[in-house]
């Protein structure tokens, strides 16, 4: 019998997927971003009236001491769909502002 501690589904995920495609084209990534400026952010917490209230919350939890701007969370998007992480599989890129390591 093994016991580990658990982990979430999102570190398995990819893992498993990956391993399940093995000798295919296909690579199995997760991007999991922080909170990010969108307009379904913004108009979200427009409607709670404590939208600028909201936002200074999530920047004080980020070790960045901001939000991330959409293009940040795309342009990693891109990356992983291009060539250039043909050598890429099974894991995880947090583009959070460092959120997640802390």
């Amino acid at each position: 019998m093994c016991i580990a501690p658990r982990r979430p589904r999102s570190e398995i995920l990819p893992e498993a997927r990956a391993l399940d495609l093995r000798g295919t084209t296909i690579r199995v990534n997760v991007l999991s971003p922080g909170a990010t400026t969108t307009p379904g952010l913004l108009n979200l917490l427009d409607t709670t009236g404590a939208q600028q209230q909201a936002l200074q919350s999530f920047c004080d939890q980020s070790p960045l001491s901001r939000v991330g701007d959409p293009e940040e969370i795309a342009s990693v998007a891109v990356f992983l769909a291009s060539d250039d992480s043909t050598y890429m599989t099974g894991s995880e890129i947090f583009v959070d502002g460092g959120q997640a390591q802390v």
